[in-house]
């Protein structure tokens, strides 16, 4: 069963969902037969990459909310955080484009290192002091060498503009067609969604559900055609 995550490193309750999921997941007793696919989701496409500023000041101007507000509800985030054990800086983070990270998260797929990319990601823009945006480039190389990527191939990569960006505007141009218009978006076998950061227990539901409705093959065959198989292949007899 492969389950797909459309998210964006900027978003906190990716974060949090991505540990919710997990949580569920690993309690799950198929979890071995699970692919997780994560996938390209910006919250602010339009950003110019250089267009950096604190996270209050970013919520502020889009929400409309006053100051306090913005902080108490990254107060509550960090509580949220808190409780799925992870770590959150409620003050002094900052906001930024995402798009390289997504073209590096692709890359990342390609060598079967994307999971262990997101999540430092993650950790780097919602717990560190340091920034995942106002470092440029060599803070992703940094990050992506400890997901366990070559660095000078991220450099490459990071120093393309192209590279790997069709594949982020395609999951984007899929997330709108199943409906996503707000992450993370979880979806099974292509057949369930499950939109937010949900308990644990929604996610395990929501496993469980697709899991036991997987459609069997449906083979069609007329008994006469040749194959192969562990014992070898049918040779046509001559009469």
């Amino acid at each position: 069963m492969r389950v797909e995550i459309w998210s964006d490193i900027a978003c906190p309750w990716c974060y949090v969902g991505k540990a919710r999921f997990e949580k569920a997941l690993k309690a799950f007793p198929h979890h071995d037969e699970v692919e997780v696919v994560h996938r390209s989701f910006e919250l602010d496409p339009g950003r110019a990459k250089n267009d950096i500023q604190p996270v209050l000041t970013m919520l502020t101007k889009k929400y409309g909310m006053s100051e306090a507000q913005a902080q108490a509800g990254e107060e509550n985030l960090g509580t949220q955080a808190a409780a799925e054990g992870l770590a959150y800086r409620t003050r002094g983070r900052d906001h930024g484009n995402t798009f390289d990270m997504h073209r590096l998260l692709h890359f990342a797929k390609e060598r079967g290192k994307q999971d262990e990319l997101i999540q430092i990601l993650y950790r780097a823009n919602f717990a560190e002091e340091r920034s995942v945006f106002a470092e440029g480039e060599e803070r992703l190389v940094e990050l992506a060498v400890e997901a366990g990527l070559d660095g000078d191939a991220a450099r490459t990569v990071l120093a393309d503009p192209a590279a790997y960006a069709d594949e982020v505007r395609a999951d984007e141009r899929e997330a709108a067609q199943l409906g996503a218009n707000g992450v993370p978006f979880f979806v099974l076998d292509r057949k369930y969604g499950v939109s937010g950061a949900q308990p644990a227990e929604v996610f395990a539901q929501a496993l469980t559900q697709a899991w036991g409705e997987r459609s069997p093959l449906k083979l069609i065959d007329d008994g006469g055609a040749q194959a192969c198989g562990p014992d070898g292949c049918a040779v046509p007899q001559q009469g």
